[in-house]
């Protein structure tokens, strides 16, 4: 369904009953991801799927982080949800951070699958900044199939080299169902570079908190360790057999993970 919140229409998918559980795809994503396994994953939750800005069905282009958070809050309050689940992977767990770091007392907990706090060095966004400036502009000027075909020859989903034929067409198929302006836009206002550090921060977040890395996402791994160090009250869970995005990869553990974390923090 549709939903519109000021000037901007959210695409959101609902299944289920039970507490409710916000989902938010990674870059080049959509609601869609969790179609097959969310009800294995979640029987006994009310799932919330929305397509980010720039994504799928969403005609909304807000301009930057704090903006969609904003935009988040409302749909909530639409919904009359006063406090939510929320998990999030890659893209979509830097949104369910930054959302839980500007309204923690909306967030029962939080999953964060392969996500990161953002960059805490300024020379390290501005380069990011840039690089990702440079990408948008290629990207318009090429199209959304000479970037998707970039895109899958990265290092970092090198491990869904091996997924059956169906699974990784299926993923081809989500990515090449975005528009090149879409994604541009969402690496210009929602990007790495640009959305809020929040290193600094997370030392004041006490929710609990599961964070999930593959262990052949080194990148990702040193990333979560650190920011375990750094959370009051989370569990860092590194998934064998796994790259970058889990719940792909190995969705019948992430499934078993996430529900077990989420089953342990109801709130009824």
């Amino acid at each position: 369904m549709h939903i519109t919140v000021d000037d901007a229409v959210y695409w959101c998918s609902l299944s289920g009953d039970g507490e409710p559980v916000v989902l938010l795809h990674g870059f080049t994503g959509t609601s869609g991801t969790w179609n097959s396994v969310v009800p294995d994953w979640l029987p006994s939750f009310r799932t919330i799927a929305i397509d980010l800005p720039g994504h799928g069905k969403t005609a909304s282009h807000p301009n930057n982080m704090e903006a969609f958070c904003n935009d988040l809050l409302n749909i909530l309050d639409l919904w009359k949800l006063k406090k939510v689940h929320l998990v999030g992977y890659s893209l979509g767990g830097r949104t369910a951070l930054s959302f839980a770091m500007l309204h923690p007392e909306r967030v029962v907990s939080l999953t964060l699958e392969s996500a990161s706090p953002g960059l805490d060095d300024e020379d390290q966004r501005l380069g990011r900044r840039h690089r990702d400036e440079k990408l948008a502009s290629w990207i318009k000027a090429n199209g959304i199939h000479a970037f998707v075909n970039y895109w899958e020859e990265l290092p970092l989903f090198s491990t869904q080299a091996t997924l059956p034929e169906d699974v990784q067409q299926r993923i081809r198929s989500e990515r090449l169902s975005q528009t090149a302006e879409g994604v541009a836009q969402s690496l210009l206002t929602m990007g790495t570079g640009v959305q809020p550090s929040w290193w600094g921060n997370l030392s004041s977040l006490h929710l609990p908190v599961l964070l999930l890395a593959g262990e052949q996402d080194a990148k990702f791994i040193a990333i979560n360790r650190a920011m375990d160090e750094h959370l009051p009250v989370s569990h860092l869970h590194i998934v064998e057999n796994a790259g970058h995005a889990i719940h792909v990869e190995q969705p019948n553990i992430f499934g078993k993970i996430v529900n077990a974390f989420l089953q342990s923090n109801q709130r009824y």
